[in-house]
């Protein structure tokens, strides 16, 4: 049974998640207004103190510039995709906190680490054109209270995931399932055998009729996984 220990996790649809803890609000990947995922009712905030961006494209990324204008956040991201938002939110007081894979920063009492994903990174600018974005990549969140999450943002599974469960021990993993554009049921079933992590959450799928992976395609035969399937809103903790 999945405890967050005083951790609350909002799944908004896609990848996009809201985490509260101890008055802090964390937004992954901020998509909502145009997410056909994401309830009506779930759209606004009251503040988002924290924002952390595992790529460019615009299903990860779409209000992240329209929000960090309203609340003014501390952004995390690759260091070429925070090149392009810090231009786009000159004259604001938002932090942007660049990084790369590897790297661990500490903000409002999280360890915030970068790790790979296999995956592109092209940011659709203002004219339609495609700017580089640097590389994909995923989170792991290490809470003050010890609970550690790993978000692998869109990637196909990877062996060096194997990696990333004996450096960081996640307690869940948040993995795209969808096929297609990320890895689908196949891979994220050996996604989670190379994680051996105990609690998976699927994310970015059945959001696009394209997205054709489902999580009942999820095998954890073998494995001391629970799969936690929460509808789009539904929040744990």
């Amino acid at each position: 049974m999945l405890n967050l220990n005083g951790v609350r996790l909002t799944w908004l649809g896609h990848s996009t998640f809201r985490v509260d803890y101890d008055g802090v609000t964390i937004l992954i990947d901020p998509w909502v207004m145009n997410n056909p995922a994401c309830p009506n009712h779930l759209k606004g905030f009251d503040k988002i103190d924290l924002m952390l961006i595992t790529h460019g494209h615009f299903d990860h990324i779409g209000d992240a510039v329209t929000l960090a204008q309203q609340f003014e956040p501390t952004i995390v991201g690759i260091f070429e995709t925070c090149e392009w938002l810090g231009r786009k939110l000159n004259g604001t007081r938002c932090s942007i906190e660049a990084m790369n894979k590897g790297g661990s920063v500490n903000l409002f009492g999280l360890e915030i680490t970068m790790v790979h994903a296999d995956h592109s990174c092209g940011i659709t600018d203002d004219d339609g054109s495609i700017i580089y974005g640097g590389e994909a990549v995923g989170f792991v969140v290490k809470f003050p209270n010890g609970f550690t999450m790993y978000h692998a943002g869109d990637t196909n599974v990877f062996s060096d995931m194997a990696l990333i469960s004996e450096l960081y021990s996640p307690d869940l993993a948040m993995l795209p399932i969808g096929d297609r554009f990320t890895m689908g049921p196949r891979e994220a079933n050996k996604a989670m055998r190379l994680l051996q992590v105990p609690h998976v959450i699927p994310m970015h799928y059945g959001t696009f009729p394209l997205l054709t992976g489902t999580p009942e395609q999820l095998n954890t035969g073998g494995l001391d996984t629970e799969l936690i399937i929460p509808s789009p809103g539904e929040t744990l903790g």
